[in-house]
């Protein structure tokens, strides 16, 4: 899978979300947020590691809806779907939480 470097503003609904195939890595934060910048190096090895699917950063905050449809509260949350329905989530993720993210996808 390839890693996207930048949470970019919201450019799907949760319908069109939804409906994507395959396997998608949602990744919600922000450029700024010190606890995702500090976290990339793991996100991207992981991502990295993932069979082939999409990795989608998504600028989260306040009065986001796509953020608050998955109940996000703290950054980076990693949403790891297939077929529209979400396998597993890591929030603010260490390396063992990483590594479980995987071990659920493989």
């Amino acid at each position: 899978m390839q890693y996207q470097a930048t949470y970019e503003p919201e450019t799907l609904t949760r319908d069109q979300l939804d409906a994507l195939e395959g396997l998608v890595v949602v990744e919600f934060g922000t450029n700024w947020c010190g606890h995702c910048q500090a976290a990339q190096s793991g996100i991207e090895q992981t991502i990295a590691a993932l069979p082939q699917g999409r990795h989608i950063k998504v600028e989260d905050g306040p009065g986001r809806r796509l953020g608050r449809s998955f109940r996000v509260k703290l950054w980076p949350t990693l949403i790891v779907m297939k077929e529209g329905q979400e396998l597993t989530r890591a929030v603010r993720p260490d390396k063992a939480a990483l590594e479980a993210l995987t071990a659920a996808v493989s």
